[in-house]
């Protein structure tokens, strides 16, 4: 009986373990743009760059958080105008006398729409004290949402990998050595990734290394699959038949 490889499976179960790469990559493609979303205007500017992740983790501690998400991701939601009122309001002193005569009119037809008392784990803006508190000095992300969003990456991205690992652990062209690595890596660059928000949120030098983890497990994700879906698919119609029986044997 020959062993068990991408090579010689049915293909019934080729199309199981090729319908959840295709999905997986699709789902790792929607996370990279969210991350765009999310982090890529934090400095005001398209795409995603270290002080994107610096005020994203760390902040920017010259300004409020408030003044950093109408420069950056909340740009788009207000005109310029009414975005720089509402910048020189922080900068003055986000009083509440000058708040109520000029900023809250704009507040309530900008913002109020999705940042209101039914909008979950978005801050209520209806609320002074609340805009009052993103009205103070950008500290990034918090410690409890670092926690939070540590916990989920670690179990959801471990079990993304394990499953592509399993699949790629089947392929027959790669040697055992790289083999081993391409497997293994995604867990350092994980471990990597995580470690490195709680350190820039510590001090902003630590910020390359956030890109320095997504991007290896991006590599290592990209090279795992391709392998696997080229065995799976290409390989068995490059080889003949005798070829790949003996191909199957030596392996």
């Amino acid at each position: 009986m020959p062993p068990l490889n991408l090579c010689n499976l049915s293909v019934s179960v080729k199309m199981l373990f090729s319908g959840y790469l295709l999905v997986v990559a699709i789902g790792y493609g929607m996370a990279m743009i969210q991350v765009l979303f999310t982090h890529g205007m934090a400095d005001g500017k398209p795409g995603l760059s270290i002080e994107d992740i610096v005020y994203s983790y760390y902040g920017n501690r010259s300004g409020s958080l408030m003044e950093s998400k109408l420069e950056g991701s909340m740009k788009a939601n207000a005109p310029e105008t009414e975005r720089f009122q509402i910048i020189q309001w922080l900068r003055d002193g986000a009083g509440e006398a000058s708040y109520n005569a000029t900023i809250k009119p704009i507040i309530e037809q900008r913002c109020v729409v999705c940042h209101n008392a039914d909008a979950g784990s978005l801050p209520d803006f209806s609320r002074f004290e609340n805009v009052k508190k993103r009205a103070e000095a950008n500290q990034g992300a918090s410690f409890p949402s670092l926690a939070r969003v540590s916990h989920i990456h670690l179990f959801g991205i471990a079990f993304i990998f394990m499953f592509v690992g399993l699949i790629f652990a089947l392929t027959t062209g790669v040697r055992a050595r790289l083999k081993a690595t391409a497997i293994t890596m995604p867990y350092f660059f994980l471990l990597t990734d995580i470690s490195s928000w709680w350190l820039t949120k510590l001090n902003p030098h630590f910020a390359l290394l956030v890109i320095v983890g997504g991007g290896g497990m991006a590599m290592a994700f990209v090279f795992m699959w391709v392998v696997a879906m080229y065995e799976m698919w290409i390989l068995p119609r490059k080889l003949p038949f005798p070829d790949r029986r003996h191909a199957l044997r030596r392996n």
